[in-house]
């Protein structure tokens, strides 16, 4: 009774440290941000519904199935919860059995040991049948660290597919809308062509008349090929975010396709939260804590080395020379005995895998917080593209306005003969740019969105 209670005190022992998640300070508040007043209607697990995109919607439940990048990260989840049962098996004791048969001849000419045993230079058949097994007691712990190191890095496994996820589905997202701005200045492009196209008609007919000079109309026609030519290239643009969607989606560009189409582009209040609640939303940030949980598990399964092991090898079973007395109570065989296990002496190798262990935990701790630094870099960065992308936007709006004003002042002026035409193509191309660069802010301001998203966990 004495021996089980000692044997029960030690199993309760664990070398190594026990985990203590690190400590990370965290702002009150962040900088960038502005208190906005969100609608219930937005959505808290599908955040892309919130830009109200039928296609978009159908997109990204499509990544969940086919992306390859997805799929690869469950399976290295599959693999790490294998990985974590192997872990935990080495707990228990194993249990083999064996049965089998073999004929042997002895040498005449070599004395047996047992003579009772056989006769030299005879022949003959021995049965063998046993259960065989074999326990270490986890004495010190270093069975139940290694099995508590599995647990976490199959659950940062998990992070490690949801991050994967979010990521995959951010990208999808902001390739989409680039695709859609895209879309809208090949649309706009392609008006002012027919714009400039029709303008050349007219000053071709004042050249011919008498009322234009010949530079006007190569400056129209400059300006109608340079309209023509831009589109052209920005439909080079349009195709690889196609292909790149495509790829998101697991399917090659020969398969796939998005019909041009005009959409909105709303921006949802995001309420950003606490900064805390950045550690609970962000899968990446749950998935390098516990890589530092892991790093921990392995400092007592290194230490473990520099105590001795316990092995238990119990067997039984029968064994014979005659196959029909083979299975009766006098040929049963049994055996049983504990067995110690010490390294004296190993060059120092026990030690110097403790300290690579030890390293290892601070690694990770230091990349846990330069993760949480990160997210908080990432959500600050686009709260600020936010915010000044928005003023951005509003007084691009103002330039097109203005610039839309210039061209008719400048057509009227020119219809009255008071201007050339090269004071025309200044003011279209002028308003012209200026939409472009509109366009192209909304761009940045959806891309900024989805980043943003991204930073504060995908969801809220």
């Amino acid at each position: 009774m004495r021996r089980l209670l000692i044997c029960a005190l030690l199993a309760g022992c664990s070398v190594g440290p026990d985990y203590v998640r690190p400590s990370m300070q965290t702002p009150s508040a962040y900088k960038e941000w502005k208190p906005a007043q969100p609608g219930d209607d937005i959505p808290r697990g599908k955040w892309w519904e919130a830009f109200h995109d039928p296609v978009l919607d159908k997109l990204e439940e499509q990544v969940n199935i086919s992306n390859q990048t997805i799929l690869q990260a469950q399976a290295q989840y599959r693999q790490a919860l294998a990985d974590a049962d192997a872990a935990r098996a080495a707990l228990f004791p194993t249990l083999n059995a064996n049965i089998g048969g073999s004929r042997s001849r002895y040498s005449a000419l070599i004395p047996l040991t047992n003579p009772t045993q056989s006769i030299s230079g005879s022949t003959r058949t021995i049965y063998n049948m046993a259960l065989n097994a074999s326990w270490e007691p986890d004495i010190w712990g270093g069975l139940r660290r290694a099995a508590e190191a599995g647990r976490a890095n199959a659950e940062a496994a998990e992070k490690n597919l949801e991050s994967v996820r979010l990521s995959t589905r951010a990208t999808l997202a902001q390739d989409y809308f680039l695709l859609r701005v895209t879309d809208d200045e090949i649309v706009l492009l392609d008006r002012a062509a027919q714009s400039y196209a029709h303008y050349l008609e007219i000053v071709i007919n004042q050249y011919h008349a008498g009322y234009a000079a010949s530079i006007d109309v190569d400056a129209a026609r400059t300006q109608l090929k340079s309209a023509q030519s831009q589109a052209i290239d920005l439909r080079v643009s349009r195709a690889q975010y196609e292909h790149a969607i495509a790829a998101l989606l697991g399917k090659a560009p020969a398969e796939f396709s998005i019909q041009p189409s005009r959409v909105s582009y709303p921006i949802p209040e995001i309420p950003a939260g606490i900064p805390s609640e950045l550690l609970q939303r962000r899968p990446d940030i749950a998935q390098s804590e516990r890589l530092v949980a892991a790093a921990n598990a392995q400092i007592g399964v290194a230490e473990s080395a520099f105590f001795p092991s316990l092995f238990i090898s119990p067997s039984a079973g029968y064994q014979s020379t005659s196959f029909a007395s083979w299975t009766t109570a006098p040929m049963r065989t049994w055996s049983v005995g504990p067995a110690i296990a010490q390294t004296l002496f190993n060059g120092g190798l026990t030690r110097a895998q403790t300290d690579s262990a030890k390293a290892a935990y601070d690694a990770a701790v230091a990349a846990y917080r330069q993760t949480v630094l990160s997210g908080f870099q990432e959500v600050e960065d686009n709260l600020a593209a936010l915010n000044i992308l928005r003023d951005e936007v509003k007084t691009q709006q103002d330039a097109v306005v203005s610039a839309s004003k210039s061209v008719a002042v400048a057509l009227n002026q020119y219809r009255a003969g008071t201007v050339s035409y090269l004071n025309v193509i200044t003011a279209q191309e002028t308003e012209l740019a200026s939409r472009k660069t509109e366009m192209d802010l909304t761009g940045r301001r959806m891309t900024a969105c989805v980043t943003l998203i991204k930073a504060i966990g995908g969801g809220w």
